[in-house]
């Protein structure tokens, strides 16, 4: 299978078309920075302009969509916070615009979305049917409802949607963990707000998996949460990284005045609750390498 993955030079997207090339699979990047040196195919795309080489999407049997900025890279200033919307957005749009035209062959998009659309739910077990969060109250919520939408309407045209639903992704080379993971080693390491909310966390491994089942078996189609069985509360998370990392944690809890004082309404990603279950990717047969946190924790760090 021909598999084109936007936002392919991120840290999901490269370890993905790895796993997509082991499996036999050819892959293409569609990337701002086209000329860049890659050893896969590069098509460019310019979301701002709303342009996109012709023989990018014609290309595919399945696209993946990764594209977005980070929620994490800034402050939520009104400026960020439309940068976060519109670069999901946007790409999608482009995408449909392209697809709705004769000439390709995409059977398949997989386009990512995110656990924040629950808002913060304490310790309510969450599965892919519950409520959604109110978006006028929750911003997260807000942006991935409106990403969700803009991808069920390329299912409109003919095509297996699958949405799968992004928890806190373990990764030494980016992502949540790296900054905790320094905060620890240096013995500042301590939980967060009142360290009872869930983190409902998976192994960049084990969601590329994912992934990659979700792009070769059919009978994957709309919602999914792609996290790993066993959520924990952040102070879980926390102790079980200093262990495997055999640092002492010394510090207090970091009180959440002083999280929201530092980080404003982005506070809102460390001090939110989310307990999400696992159960309706397990039921379509996929088998995690990593359900467990220390063990997860321990690939990357023993």
């Amino acid at each position: 299978m021909k598999i084109l993955i936007t936002g392919g030079t991120g840290m999901i997207g490269q370890r993905l078309a790895e796993l997509l090339l082991d499996g036999g699979h050819e892959v293409a990047l569609l990337t701002r920075e086209p000329q860049k040196a890659s050893h896969f195919r590069l098509f460019g795309w310019d979301l701002q302009a709303g342009t996109i080489d012709p023989a990018a999407v014609p290309y595919a049997d399945c696209i993946v969509n990764l594209a977005g900025s980070g929620v994490a890279d800034g402050k939520w200033t009104p400026e960020r916070k439309h940068e976060i919307l519109r670069s999901r957005l946007d790409g999608l749009e482009l995408l449909h615009r392209e697809l709705s035209k004769p000439g390709h062959h995409v059977r398949t998009l997989l386009s990512a979305s995110a656990i924040g659309i629950y808002g913060d739910r304490g310790d309510e077990i969450l599965h892919e049917d519950s409520p959604n969060a109110a978006p006028a109250d929750d911003f997260l919520a807000d942006v991935v409802i409106q990403w969700e939408a803009a991808a069920r309407r390329v299912g409109e045209l003919g095509l297996r949607v699958v949405l799968p639903r992004i928890g806190i992704v373990l990764s030494p080379e980016g992502g949540a963990l790296v900054p905790i993971a320094k905060t620890v080693r240096y013995g500042a390491g301590a939980p967060l707000g009142s360290g009872r909310q869930y983190m409902s966390w998976v192994h960049l491994d084990d969601l590329c998996r994912i992934l990659v089942q979700m792009a070769e078996d059919v009978r994957w189609q709309g919602e999914y949460n792609a996290v790993a069985p066993n959520p924990v509360t952040n102070q879980e998370f926390t102790e079980t990284l200093a262990q495997v990392m055999h640092r002492p944690l010394l510090l207090p809890k970091v009180p959440a005045f002083g999280l929201k004082l530092a980080m404003g309404e982005m506070s809102e990603i460390v001090l939110g609750s989310q307990r999400v279950s696992a159960d309706k990717v397990i039921d379509q047969g996929f088998t995690y390498e990593y359900p467990q946190l220390l063990a997860a924790l321990a690939s990357f760090y023993q």
